[in-house]
């Protein structure tokens, strides 16, 4: 009789790695639950994936698929080839995917299609533009899941009203905001990313763009870089360059020559950077919710965002590109209050593999 449960995960971006590093540690503290881990290789530079594994005591992947960049329908074309393949030989009992990405809408695919069952973490978030590629992934997975874990009410509400059955539908809180929490004062003991930069806290802005919506539109490149440039007249910005955005700016022949540009950094030393900024702006779903769990104003650069709790509280703002400049500076000075609770009490991931065990 068997009495172990075989559970496929499958991630392949950054935010992934750090989801699936609350809920693997759980699972390593189970003795009736074997985790099989796929890599598909969707975020494949060292600084992108092999530090959050070594960081953040991940499990080295059982399976590495080394996808790599590529047009949406051939990155996720190959990658449902290659997890098919490891789905045929492993046969798990569930497959986990978390988030939004090409990884997360083939691993789903392929295991449905193979009838096996998938549990979804990070269901039912919706930004309601059907441009964004993660939008369409993001819905795709959900109706094709058998569970569901949704991080807030207003996740579980987007999906009661597009008609998912209640009965697959587990809010457990976010499993982002238990990694906050555990890697924060490890963060604190380890990492020196201050000192070799030469930053004081709360006197810095950093920012991250990596979206395509911004990086593969020249003029909202140029408006978002030109803004920063202006920005960093008055405040240091700092700035972990993404491939994507490097090969953009690159491409389009854009100065930065008063931003301080650096390679991307692992997770320690991305919390750092974050805990002790005096403003963040991105286009990262992730970061957004980042800055709320160590109480930073946040101003995202996208015109819409799946997280609309934070702008109902007023911890994040949209800006478009053109006006960034104004809504950054006149931000700098908010408080923001971080002991709401939106997003669960930190056992988010431990309810995770609960719910799918209980199944």
């Amino acid at each position: 009789m068997k009495t172990k449960m075989n559970l496929l995960t499958i991630i392949g971006a950054r935010p992934q790695f750090i989801k699936a590093a609350t809920v693997s540690r759980i699972i390593q503290q189970r003795a009736d639950i074997t985790e099989i881990l796929v890599h598909t290789g969707q975020h494949y530079d060292n600084n992108m994936s092999e530090v959050f594994f070594q960081q953040m005591d991940i499990p080295q992947p059982d399976y590495h698929l080394e996808i790599g960049s590529g047009s949406h329908g051939y990155q996720t074309g190959k990658m449902l080839e290659a997890i098919e393949s490891v789905l045929l030989k492993e046969k798990p009992d569930w497959v986990l995917v978390y988030g939004d990405t090409n990884s997360t809408l083939a691993g789903a695919l392929a295991a449905v299609k193979l009838h096996t069952p998938v549990a979804h973490v990070e269901a039912g978030l919706r930004s309601f533009n059907r441009k964004m590629p993660e939008e369409i992934n993001r819905v795709l997975t959900d109706h094709a899941a058998d569970l569901l874990f949704p991080p807030t009410q207003t996740a579980v509400d987007n999906l009661h009203n597009e008609g998912i059955d209640k009965n697959k539908i587990d809010l457990v809180g976010d499993v982002m905001y238990d990694a906050a929490l555990y890697y924060s004062v490890k963060a604190e003991q380890q990492s020196k990313i201050l000192q070799q930069l030469q930053l004081t806290a709360k006197n810095y802005i950093l920012a991250t763009i990596h979206r395509a919506e911004n990086t593969d539109n020249p003029a909202r490149l140029k408006a978002i870089f030109d803004g920063l440039e202006q920005i960093a007249e008055q405040i240091p910005v700092i700035l972990p360059l993404h491939p994507r955005t490097k090969e953009a700016l690159k491409r389009h022949q854009q100065t930065c020559k008063k931003l301080q540009l650096i390679e991307p950094v692992g997770y320690l030393d991305m919390v750092m950077l974050e805990k002790q900024a005096k403003l963040i702006t991105t286009d990262s779903g992730g970061v957004q919710k980042e800055a709320y769990f160590h109480q930073i104003p946040c101003v995202t650069l996208r015109d819409d965002t799946e997280w609309g709790e934070l702008l109902k509280l007023g911890a994040n703002v949209l800006s478009s590109p053109t006006e960034m400049v104004e809504v950054v500076l006149s931000n700098l000075d908010k408080v923001v209050d971080g002991d709401v609770g939106l997003y669960g009490d930190g056992e988010a991931a431990l309810r995770v593999v609960e719910g799918i065990v209980k199944i």
